[in-house]
């Protein structure tokens, strides 16, 4: 998986994807996946579901894209399956966290 780390006004954003889907284009019918325009959103460094483990658990927001990406955080207990959304067949979920 490509995980990236965005930092922002104190805040984080997770981007998780599974390595098979970036650059690639997805859609169904007004929704589009565009995991190439937007690859450098996604493109870290390549990552062992330990390493993702440990960022997903301390990340104020998530974007994950594929079913890697996804199980993993599904068995973090971070997202449910109706959480995920499928666009050309690929799960892709964001998360959201408010913290006060």
């Amino acid at each position: 998986m490509y995980m990236k780390i965005h930092s922002q006004d104190g805040s984080t954003i997770l981007a998780l994807c599974d390595r098979e889907h970036l650059g690639k284009v997805f859609r169904e019918g007004e929704l589009c996946l565009d995991l190439k325009t937007y690859s450098s959103f996604y493109k870290g460094e390549l990552v062992t579901d330990k390493d993702a483990r440990h960022a997903l658990i301390d990340a104020d927001s998530l974007n994950l894209v594929g079913k890697r990406s996804i199980a993993l955080a599904e068995k973090l207990g971070l997202v449910s399956k109706a959480d995920v959304r499928k666009i050309g067949g690929v799960p892709h979920v964001q998360v959201y966290r408010i913290r006060i």
